[in-house]
């Protein structure tokens, strides 16, 4: 059986102890070993099957012998020697996917929270001030969400019983999807639906084709009623463009949990603004983290103790060709 090794450096405040301790709960018959020093992580790594950690440095993997898979704790894998792990023959995945139902909450609580302005009944109450206000209601608008990997259909799946009409933007639109529409990232199509989008939510990965995607093109477009929901990257929106467009009151609101840049320094015009809602990328926080991962991570350790082939693991990255 695999010998599993849970690198020292935790994520988002977590005890890499309570993740050790979930993958022996799930894989009672392989040796898990947490390690808390840098001499441990090396002394560990030369009997690993299977390493986990938010990277892995070359400290480690001087160390380290023959091994299979090196487990991200992170969806990201921008920081992981990908290319050289793969040139060992070590595959690598990642915790894509286990953040979905926490993110995709907040992009809803972000639309109720225009919708029915709740912010603005906060800002009433620290004032002490009882005097109404007019709020919306959901039903019969349209929400377009950009991206129907896990968030963006955790997203959609959440809007079921709103009572609005859904349309769904990812690459290849001819696999369809669980909104009403799916459409591509065609420009004429795409600014097709934005005329009708009364709610967007940004939930796909930054690529070359999704970077800058909202620009001042696509905020002209919007109805200035609409409201933008980025649960993805910052990058996706022309941040100049969005606080121009918040200024001048040509976007209702911004729900922003990413920014670019990331983080927000103190003194950027975004804070100032009253329609703009600003959560420091918090989205992916779940106390479930270390439960919907070290699922993930047990099964794959499974699937190569069965002799199954790398490229079925769940939440495979790929390296560059």
């Amino acid at each position: 059986m695999s010998d599993v090794l849970v690198l020292r450096e935790g994520t988002e405040g977590l005890s890499m102890a309570d993740y050790a301790d979930e993958l022996r709960e799930r894989l009672p018959d392989h040796d898990i070993g947490h390690a808390r020093t840098p001499h441990e992580e090396r002394a560990l790594a030369a009997d690993a099957d299977v390493i986990t950690g938010i990277t892995v440095d070359d400290g480690v993997l001087d160390a380290a012998g023959s091994f299979d898979l090196f487990a991200c704790t992170f969806a990201g894998t921008d920081h992981v020697p990908v290319d050289d792990l793969a040139s060992r023959g070590v595959a690598v995945t990642n915790a894509g996917g286990i953040h979905a139902p926490g993110i995709a909450e907040q992009a809803i609580g972000h639309i109720l929270t225009f919708d029915r302005r709740l912010h603005e009944a906060w800002r009433r109450k620290a004032q002490r001030e009882w005097r109404h206000f007019q709020s919306d209601e959901l039903t019969d608008k349209t929400v377009t969400v950009v991206g129907l990997g896990a968030i963006g259909q955790c997203v959609v799946e959440r809007l079921r019983g709103f009572g609005v009409d859904t349309i769904g933007v990812r690459y290849t639109p001819a696999k369809g999807g669980p909104t009403d529409e799916v459409i591509g990232f065609d420009e004429r199509d795409f600014h097709a639906a934005l005329a009708r989008t009364d709610y967007l939510v940004l939930a796909c990965p930054l690529t070359e084709t999704t970077r800058g995607l909202i620009g001042e093109a696509e905020l002209a477009t919007l109805d200035p009623n609409a409201v933008i929901v980025n649960a993805a990257r910052g990058g996706l929106v022309d941040t100049n463009a969005l606080v121009s467009a918040l200024q001048t009151e040509a976007l209702r609101g911004a729900a922003l949990d990413v920014t670019d840049p990331e983080p927000l320094p103190e003194d950027h015009v975004l804070w100032t603004l009253e329609n703009a809602l600003i959560t420091p990328h918090t989205g992916g926080h779940t106390p479930k983290h270390w439960e919907r991962l070290a699922d993930v991570v047990a099964e794959n350790v499974r699937h190569l103790d069965r002799g199954g082939s790398a490229d079925d693991l769940t939440n495979l990255v790929r390296g560059s060709d």
